[in-house]
């Protein structure tokens, strides 16, 4: 194997490795995007709770309950379960 050979190897191995470390950063960004979205749809779906309970939900409470809950089952699905901590 010539130099130029040992040199092509080598970024290709370079190159491989930067692409593979691209894919994992960006999976790390799009789990914690969606994780963000889900805290999102809890914190309105605790907003909808406490309004609730003091008799100030909107007409639409009943409907954007449910609407959450399906969003947060579709995260569930794809992501795992959900938990308190």
């Amino acid at each position: 194997m010539g130099f130029m050979d040992k040199v092509k190897e080598q970024a290709n191995n370079a190159a491989a490795v930067a692409k593979d470390a691209a894919q994992k950063g960006q999976a790390k960004v799009d789990e914690v995007q969606a994780k963000r979205a889900a805290d999102g749809v809890l914190r309105q779906l605790g907003l909808l709770a406490f309004l609730s309970q003091t008799d100030r939900a909107p007409a639409s409470a009943d409907a954007d309950v449910l609407r959450h809950v399906e969003t947060l089952k579709s995260y569930e699905a794809e992501h795992g379960a959900l938990s308190a901590d």
